[in-house]
């Protein structure tokens, strides 16, 4: 063990000596002192160059303080402005390391007797902004040129939700039935923007070849001056699988006088329909209505007549009727007054 920390004691000064020794070499202070100088002259260059003019854009913070808590922004000013300034380099420099631009500070109150849509004067950022600029900076633009924003002292009102946009699904499936979560939002405007708002529209949004109950969170379509709470809803579509259906339905004769009655034979035909696993077991006949009217019949020169679906539940597709055509006889049958 004393061996090996003797080696390593060594090792560790001759490496010392070494190191020293390059250090303290004719040619490496040579290069040093030529490093210093081109140190030196770059600094040199650096502070010729930032002398020139040049031109740069700078992002400013907004604020809008003392907004009542009574008063809802349906639409808000922008986060930032986009300047443009000109001025020496050093000067933009500092502005770039951030030593003097600080947010533009907006009051509520100075906006308040200007209505529920506040337009903010050009000249009025441009004044703000250059207050806080050096007096040897040129402002030379300023983006967005116009600022505005929207409010509502607590007007506001539930409406529904609503899917925008396209559907596409497996030809074996069908959407059975679409979610909102929430089913309504609330919406904040003027009253003259919040009496023409009658729901909240998604975005427009594309699903295709679905063949699964699919779940998306989906902005809200933004209305000018007014603002959704939440703007985004958890829309679910309740993908089902179609099965194909028949059941037997008695025809009815309908519209016939007291003493008249309608006969078909047979006196039930069979419907046949495409309905979803879901609502299977669901349906049944007494979910239709099919009929034969006493007015087509007194024009009709046949022995047969067809029979027509009234009513059905709106959870099938394709229903189909057959026979399409029965045989009838009306018969007649004795009133009260003569029994």
């Amino acid at each position: 063990m004393m061996f090996d920390k003797e080696i390593l004691r060594e090792h560790y000064t001759r490496t010392i000596r070494k190191i020293r020794s390059i250090l303290l070499s004719k040619s490496t202070k040579e290069f040093l002192i030529f490093l210093f100088f081109v140190f030196i002259a770059f600094c040199f260059w650096l502070l010729q160059v930032l002398n020139d003019e040049y031109e740069s854009d700078f992002s400013i913070k907004l604020n809008l303080k003392n907004v009542p808590d009574n008063v809802v922004l349906t639409s808000e000013l922008p986060e930032n402005v986009k300047v443009r300034l000109k001025d020496r380099g050093t000067v933009l420099v500092n502005y770039w390391l951030g030593r003097s631009m600080i947010p533009v500070s907006l009051d509520f109150n100075d906006y308040a007797e200007a209505g529920p849509e506040v337009m903010i004067p050009k000249a009025t950022m441009m004044q703000k902004i250059k207050s806080q600029l050096n007096q040897s900076t040129e402002l030379v633009s300023l983006k967005p040129d116009s600022l505005f924003f929207i409010y509502t002292r607590g007007e506001g009102k539930k409406v529904p939700v609503r899917l925008q946009g396209n559907i596409v699904v497996d030809p074996k499936y069908y959407i059975s039935e679409i979610l909102y979560t929430p089913d309504s939002v609330m919406v904040y405007a003027p009253a003259e923007i919040l009496d023409t708002i009658r729901a909240a529209y998604s975005m427009p949004t594309r699903f295709e070849q679905l063949s699964d109950t699919t779940t998306e969170r989906v902005p809200l379509q933004k209305v000018r001056g007014a603002k959704f709470i939440p703007d985004y809803n958890d829309i679910t579509l309740m993908v089902d699988i179609y099965s194909e259906k028949t059941l037997e339905v008695p025809v009815h004769g309908i519209n016939f006088p007291p003493d008249k009655v309608l006969r078909t034979f047979p006196s039930k035909v069979k419907v046949t329909f495409q309905v979803g696993l879901t609502h299977f077991k669901r349906v049944t006949a007494d979910d239709f209505f099919i009929a034969v009217s006493y007015e087509e019949l007194l024009n009709n020169k046949g022995s047969k007549c067809t029979p027509h679906l009234k009513a059905m539940p709106k959870t099938i597709n394709h229903p189909r009727i057959s026979p399409t055509e029965v045989d009838y006889i009306i018969e007649r049958q004795p009133t009260t007054d003569e029994e």
